[in-house]
């Protein structure tokens, strides 16, 4: 498998707006790279195909609004060139007493007694509990804990949040994402963890993933503007008594987020919180 590298030079001034622009839309495909010495900047995208980066750089181009247009580099990565390089940015970290360590650390890591531990090896999928928005669906998950009680992880990654519900006692639970790429590498996380056929995986979208389901836990780590899209569709998939658990938001997103669930469940309690850039909505289906 190739991987396609658009790489364009920017002004190294521009890359603070840049950057806010790219989460702010939540373009994740596109990166910044800087070079302080040389007083260089480079906004880099990794994309499956040619046609696929020609046509996101043109939209991208669009959008960046720069005096003038950056000449665009498209060129073949060869596997060895892409593949282990997010290893660089996962490293372990412990939430009570779950622990989520790189399968390549497997060797050294100690694991305290009655703690549990996933082994994740994430590939190009997003989910490595690195992230903010994922430690905080993984808190709230955590303080929620209870055996039997159902889980649906809408956009579900690399598969971090599925099988971390699982360790916690929480089941039946069942992780979709509409791309494929990520629901493999949530198997192969099971896989390497023991849990093969404990926590369903799916290739689907919202629509057809929530469609007809409700749990006691419904977990989206979705970009804000998909979540609001969707709000009275997540807010069904909820069942009574069950929460509604949201990342994905930019904290300055948040009061625009909060009030497109507020419209589609005007009677559930909703909390937040931030966590240096972002946040997220906890929000509670009231008892029948």
């Amino acid at each position: 498998m190739s991987l396609f590298e658009a790489r364009a030079e920017i002004p190294p001034a521009e890359t603070d707006r840049i950057e806010e622009l790219l989460l702010e839309l939540g373009l994740e495909n596109w990166s910044l790279l800087e070079d302080a010495i040389a007083r260089r900047a480079w906004i880099v995208g990794l994309f499956p195909g040619e046609r696929e980066a020609v046509r996101h750089w043109a939209d991208l181009k669009a959008i960046l609004a720069l005096a003038r247009e950056p000449e665009i580099q498209i060129q073949a990565l060869p596997e060895s060139a892409w593949r282990d390089s997010y290893k660089a940015h996962f490293h372990a970290w412990t939430f009570g007493r779950l622990h989520w360590v790189p399968v390549w650390e497997q060797a050294s890591f100690a694991l305290p007694p009655g703690d549990a531990v996933l082994w994740l090896d994430p590939g190009m999928a997003f989910g490595t509990g690195n992230h903010e928005t994922t430690r905080l669906c993984i808190e709230r998950l955590i303080a929620r804990t209870a055996a039997g009680r159902s889980v649906v992880d809408a956009g579900c990654g690399s598969g971090i949040l599925s099988l971390s519900a699982h360790l916690l006692g929480f089941g039946p639970v069942f992780g979709f994402d509409v791309d494929p790429e990520a629901v493999r590498v949530s198997l192969e996380n099971a896989a390497l963890n023991g849990l093969d056929g404990r926590v369903v995986f799916a290739t689907a979208g919202l629509e057809d993933g929530l469609e007809g389901r409700q749990a006691d836990v419904v977990l989206a780590n979705i970009q804000a503007d998909i979540l609001m899209a969707h709000s009275h569709r997540l807010v069904g998939a909820v069942a009574p008594a069950g929460v509604l658990i949201l990342s994905g938001i930019l904290a300055a997103e948040n009061g625009q987020v909060r009030a497109a669930f507020e419209r589609a469940a005007p009677s559930w309690p909703i909390q937040t919180r931030i966590l240096g850039e972002w946040s997220d909505l906890c929000v509670e289906r009231p008892p029948r």
